[in-house]
């Protein structure tokens, strides 16, 4: 070797040394590093998010035995039957209707939370946190104790205080309350953890200056509190909303869909129609039905984040 390079001197010396400082070069980028730390998680997402989801699209324009095309079949067929439009409204009503009682409990909590000594602030997050802390499969279960007719806690108060047994879960109505309640219950404390954390990052000075310009505290919560936590509002409305529109536990442990399939949404309706009767492609139609109401819906929310965002800088 050293023969041929006194022989044939330059290219072969020359050549080797550059390769191996272009790789180093390469290797201490930091995106590059970030990049190599992040690919077993980017591994993780293609491979349990893409690609079902790939899948799924795939699925969806076959027949039930799946051998034949059928192209847009089964989303048709979908749009004919009331049953399905009764699932997209109770989704919406399910969805909405938690969000918003969660974003409105969250914030209410974190002020007063915020407004306790150090001390009790502690004590408080650590207790207001244990309903999101406890596995969702679990806490659903005792609250289906709770409601259950045959043997309701709420119904043996009731009745040992003179009032009557409510059908929690055997009335529609009463259920679709049922659920929503426990989704609210279960889903808060994140919005409060949340909110609790923008609050802290919000100037004090901000708020001893308008005190000083005589603003009370509704006007201090108007023209400071909410426009320094927009964004994170934002973000935190949509994550609940992506996460409770997919919400399988608590209406499939709850009600399973009834009575009456008055409180199936897309993720319960799916998997009776997929994997209880066996029409997979039917159930994977269900399930992308969600994807352009959360594409839209999140296109919105970050558009307005990135404009308010721009309007900081």
């Amino acid at each position: 070797m050293v023969d041929i390079a006194r022989r044939y001197p330059g290219p072969l010396v020359e050549t080797a040394a550059p390769a191996r400082g272009g790789m180093q070069r390469f290797l201490r980028r930091r995106s590059t590093t970030a990049f190599l730390m992040c690919l077993p998680l980017i591994a993780i997402v293609v491979g349990l998010i893409v690609y079902p989801f790939l899948y799924s699209l795939v699925l969806a324009t076959l027949n039930k035995a799946q051998p034949k095309f059928v192209g847009l079949g089964n989303f048709s067929y979908l749009l004919r039957r009331d049953t399905f439009w009764m699932v997209v409204q109770q989704s919406a009503i399910f969805a909405l209707s938690a969000v918003f009682f969660k974003a409105l409990i969250g914030l209410v909590t974190a002020h007063l939370v915020n407004n306790l000594p150090s001390k009790g602030q502690r004590k408080w997050r650590g207790m207001l946190l244990v309903p999101w802390v406890i596995p969702l499969a679990l806490s659903t279960l005792g609250w289906w104790w709770l409601f259950d007719p045959t043997h309701s806690a709420f119904n043996w108060l009731s009745e040992r205080f003179g009032g009557q047994e409510v059908p929690w879960l055997s009335n529609p109505y009463w259920a679709r309350f049922c659920v929503i309640l426990v989704n609210v219950w279960y889903g808060a404390p994140f919005f409060l953890i949340m909110y609790l954390a923008a609050l802290k990052s919000v100037p004090e000075q901000l708020y001893e200056a308008a005190q000083i310009d005589g603003a009370n505290a509704w006007q201090r919560f108007i023209h400071i509190t909410l426009p320094m936590m927009r964004n994170i509002i934002a973000i935190t409305v949509l994550f609940s909303l992506i996460v409770t529109f997919a919400n399988f536990d608590i209406v499939q442990i709850m009600t399973a869909g009834g009575p009456r399939n008055m409180t199936h949404v897309f993720a319960t309706y799916a998997f009776l129609l997929g994997i209880r009767s066996g029409d997979l492609p039917l159930g994977a139609s269900v399930s992308l039905f969600m994807f352009p109401i959360l594409a839209i819906s999140a296109v919105f929310i970050l558009r307005g984040v990135r404009k308010r965002g721009k309007e900081v800088a």
